[in-house]
């Protein structure tokens, strides 16, 4: 085994989860870290704390990505975001014969849990209480729904990106039609109120299904950094989480069943708000989490878990939480014109 593994995170643009998951990987000292994005501007290839960055040519990702690998000789990749997962999930037997372990979910659950479509019938169909959700072709498929109401993608709405909070059927209607003409498929779902507490938790299963650790952080919204919109209809919290990070130990249990239900084999993070005292999950993303460098700083470091545990076969069950309020900010970086990669 060489002396530290070497990890390429895929995906490393500013305030993103590749720089949270650099960071995590920082904080351990067993790893030579490259990042590759397919912007030259991404935040990441001007920290000093990569070995090297590349970008990568977003026309031909798998095979650039893949030849960036030979060069640098890695064994684990991360994907930094959720277009990189898919595209790497796409072609995993690609990474497998050259050796790399990729620290992703199962391509199986990467391809139905990417879609909150596909993700909300499944739940439901595992006996999960989850918010009324529907698929909206046109308007008359709203007929039923209750307001304020949510709509979003089915696909790529990581970090709150197209999401709508809506008074009425009238703005549903617009925001579905919004939706449709930007070519985006319209999911509509009951709104659940933020005043009993909102949570994300992360669940890491092992490729034979156990859990290894779960983490729950429940969200304060002091700050425009963790609110994407708030109006009189209600909040929409942004992708920055920040807050306590405690033990809570009903809702983990919930997202841990969830993950143990849908047969999860790696990362997952399960949001979600209280309704009447009982934690009902809104968003399942097949990844980990923007929040991950939070949860290092508290004891729980799923990144360096999971990688030991791929190298190795086996993992060490993770210390006592730290328990406490963390909060995050963005920080800044000078690039002269001369030093932008290419």
């Amino acid at each position: 085994m060489k002396p530290k593994n070497r990890v390429l995170i895929a995906g490393i643009g500013g305030a993103s989860l590749g720089t949270e998951i650099l960071k995590s990987l920082l904080l351990v000292g067993r790893y030579k870290i490259f990042g590759c994005d397919i912007s030259q501007f991404a935040y990441g290839h001007y920290q000093k704390d990569f070995e090297k960055t590349f970008v990568v040519d977003s026309k031909n990702y798998v095979e650039s990505l893949l030849e960036i690998c030979r060069k640098a000789d890695i064994d684990f990749i991360i994907p930094g975001g959720e277009e990189p997962m898919i595209l790497i999930s796409e072609s995993a037997n690609r990474f497998k014969e050259e050796e790399i372990h990729l620290a992703i979910n199962s391509p199986e659950i990467i391809k139905q849990f990417s879609d909150k479509g596909v993700c909300f019938n499944i739940l439901s169909e595992l006996g999960f209480q989850v918010p009324l959700t529907k698929i909206v072709n046109n308007p008359g498929d709203l007929e039923d729904m209750t307001f304020p109401c949510i709509i979003k993608p089915t696909k790529g709405s990581g970090g709150s990106n197209f999401v709508f909070l809506t008074n009425n059927m009238n703005e549903a209607i617009l925001y579905t039609k919004y939706l449709s003409h930007n070519g985006k498929k319209a999911l509509v779902q009951e709104y659940i109120p933020e005043n009993e507490g909102e949570f994300t938790i992360g669940v890491l299963s092992l490729s034979n299904r156990q859990i290894a650790c779960s983490i729950a952080l429940k969200r304060i919204f002091n700050s425009k950094l963790s609110i994407f919109s708030k109006g009189n209809a209600g909040l929409i919290s942004s992708g920055y989480s920040q807050g306590l990070i405690d033990y809570f130990p009903e809702q983990c249990a919930i997202a841990e069943k969830i993950a143990v239900a849908i047969k999860s084999e790696g990362p997952i993070n399960v949001q979600g708000r209280l309704q009447n005292g009982k934690f009902i999950p809104f968003e399942i993303n097949p990844r980990f989490s923007a929040s991950t460098y939070l949860r290092t700083l508290a004891g729980i470091n799923e990144v360096d878990i999971y990688l030991q545990y791929l190298a190795t076969g086996s993992f060490e069950k993770p210390g006592e939480i730290r328990s406490g309020y963390y909060l995050r900010s963005f920080s800044e970086v000078f690039v002269s014109k001369e030093a932008i990669k290419r």
